[in-house]
């Protein structure tokens, strides 16, 4: 977070509450004038700490180390569901296999940007959009909308335990891929560590390690029980909220022998490793997450 920036605790906040909780952009930007003292002071922050639609990608569709494509399978019901899928060019008949799990945004170039590092580091990485049942991912917005906002409306329109089935789908459909090797593991941001901690207990030895960045803990933690996979959580040491179920949740994972190791990144924020948010990134608690994520992956 950028002291001379004038962004305060307070102000992350507030938007962690308004992409989480719901709530309109208009008080979004209300609350946030109050804050920094100005409509004008409030518009120059938020571009800081929403993650950027356009901020540079790290990696890139033409490497010639990796090859990437959009792929469609069945999901749960029967729906085609889309992904975005990047491989190794380099022995990708030895790479492990890692389903990538997106924000509360949606299937967008920031995910297929990780996707590609995984690639890039010698996984098959495939990219499921779980708004497929309601259209796919929106790629634009609209008078009043960015697509950040209408992909969390359609978000919290999805049925938990249908999206569920559908990432168990998945993994199944990956399992069987003929590219890549062993079952598939996944990781998981925001939303996405919620819905892999949650693939965890529905997918059973159909996940073989599950990563959970600030991911909510399942409803039921006394379903850690079902849990098979090894799982590793990675939390933000001021992101009280999705903290605030972490403890019951790896009780519950210690008391049924999961094998599982949870950290906790002091100073950061929920998002921490979305470098396409000035405010909330954190290189340093990125990269030493990046590299636990990397090593449980092998």
């Amino acid at each position: 977070m950028s002291d001379n920036a004038g962004i305060t605790q307070a102000m992350i906040d507030l938007y962690d509450r308004f992409t989480h909780s719901g709530g309109t952009r208009r008080e979004l930007m209300t609350g946030l004038a109050r804050l920094a003292g100005g409509v004008a002071a409030a518009a120059a922050i938020l571009p800081l700490i929403e993650a950027r639609a356009d901020a540079a990608s790290l990696t890139s569709d033409t490497d010639s180390r990796i090859t990437t494509q959009t792929i469609r399978y069945a999901g749960a019901n029967g729906h085609a569901m889309s992904a975005y899928l990047a491989t190794p060019t380099r022995r990708p008949d030895r790479a492990r296999k890692v389903v990538v799990i997106h924000e509360n945004r949606g299937l967008n170039e920031h995910i297929r940007d990780v996707t590609r590092r995984l690639a890039l580091s010698g996984f098959v990485a495939l990219a499921p959009d779980f708004l497929s049942p309601l259209g796919e991912t929106p790629r634009s917005g609209d008078a009043t909308h960015s697509a950040d906002d209408i992909a969390r409306e359609l978000i919290g329109r999805l049925d938990k335990g249908a999206t569920i089935a559908d990432g168990v789908a998945t993994l199944e459909w990956f399992d069987g891929y003929s590219v890549g090797s062993g079952v598939p593991g996944a990781v998981g941001f925001c939303w996405g560590g919620g819905l892999v901690n949650n693939l965890a207990v529905a997918a059973g030895k159909r996940l073989r390690v599950g990563i959970a960045y600030y991911g909510v803990a399942p409803a039921d933690v006394a379903e850690a029980a079902r849990v098979k996979a090894k799982l590793v959580l990675h939390y933000a040491g001021l992101d009280e909220r999705v903290n605030a179920g972490g403890p019951a949740w790896q009780a519950a994972l210690r008391a049924a022998g999961v094998d599982f190791a949870a950290y906790t990144y002091p100073g950061v924020n929920h998002a921490f490793n979305n470098d396409t948010s000035a405010a909330r990134y954190d290189a340093a608690a990125a990269r030493l997450a990046w590299q636990r994520t990397l090593d449980a992956l092998k």
